[in-house]
């Protein structure tokens, strides 16, 4: 048949920027008693790494601990597993240090580790870091540094009110020039905290012009479907054994890499294409 001028274009896969699926591989508090995979060592931590690049992930977002396995915030842990991670997978991964408080941690210190590592990505709880107005100009001075330094800066959103102050911060400059990547961590302050895929909604709905790159993750045996939902509104995800130790069908997944393939083969029967790292950095700078 002729195409006239009234035909549509084809829809390519480039028309639909590239999926970038993270892996969240342990988290602040969970040990090998949750699940023995669960990585907590740099040893560890470059065998996930390797594993979930193999699975389809681009971007890691790993947590360190100390001798006795406690969540740590310490610029030489994460120096040594960001060296041994790089030692398994090289630059394919965008690696991902995090500045969670978990109970343990306060605002400065949450931004000096950041400040003393300059990683090549960070997450950032918007709560913990701005909890309120008086702290303001101490995040907006830690916030030019990021953007000195080049620093990827995911900011971390818990509800559709976040979203909201969240766009304010940034319109009144206090976050700096320059694009983020917010998370929206669907049903966090739940029952149980169990997502469903209609927990990521309301966080559209607040954030439809302060985030145009945004990414979610999941709790629990929905954490997929709502993967799957997100990367067919354009969305990214993060999966992982840090939020989700289960499979779709409620059985416990084997690993890391599972839960990631699970999230990479959902983007294949949408027709997304993946990111790989070099991708994942041209769209997060």
């Amino acid at each position: 048949m002729t195409k006239t001028a009234a035909d549509p274009a084809p829809v390519s896969a480039f028309d639909w920027p590239p999926l970038i699926v993270a892996n969240a591989p342990n988290g602040a508090t969970r040990t090998k008693a949750d699940h023995p995979a669960l990585p907590m060592t740099a040893a560890e931590l470059a065998r996930a790494a390797a594993e979930s690049l193999e699975a389809g992930a681009s971007l890691l977002h790993f947590h360190v601990r100390d001798a006795e396995g406690r969540h740590l915030l310490d610029a030489d842990a994460y120096r040594d597993a960001s060296a041994a991670i790089r030692a398994a997978v090289g630059d394919r991964l965008v690696l991902q240090i995090t500045s969670e408080a978990a109970g343990r941690y306060k605002a400065p210190e949450q931004m000096a580790v950041v400040r003393d590592v300059k990683p090549e990505a960070v997450s950032l709880a918007l709560r913990e870091i701005i909890p309120d107005e008086a702290a303001e100009t101490a995040a907006a001075d830690f916030f030019a540094f990021v953007r000195r330094e080049r620093i990827f800066t995911q900011i971390i959103l818990y509800s559709a009110d976040d979203v909201v102050r969240y766009g304010a911060l940034k319109a009144r400059g206090v976050l700096g020039e320059g694009q983020d990547f917010p998370l929206f961590v669907l049903g966090r302050y739940t029952t149980g905290q169990i997502s469903q895929p209609s927990d990521l909604l309301p966080f559209l709905a607040a954030g439809a012009q302060t985030a145009p790159l945004w990414s979610m993750c999941a709790f629990g045996p929905k954490e997929n479907a709502c993967a799957t939902v997100a990367a067919g509104l354009s969305g990214h995800v993060r999966v992982g054994f840090e939020n989700n130790l289960f499979a779709p069908d409620g059985t416990v997944a084997p690993n890391n890499a599972a839960q990631v393939q699970r999230a990479c083969d959902a983007a294949r029967a949408l027709g997304r294409p993946l990111a790989n790292a070099d991708m994942a950095r041209k769209l997060m700078a």
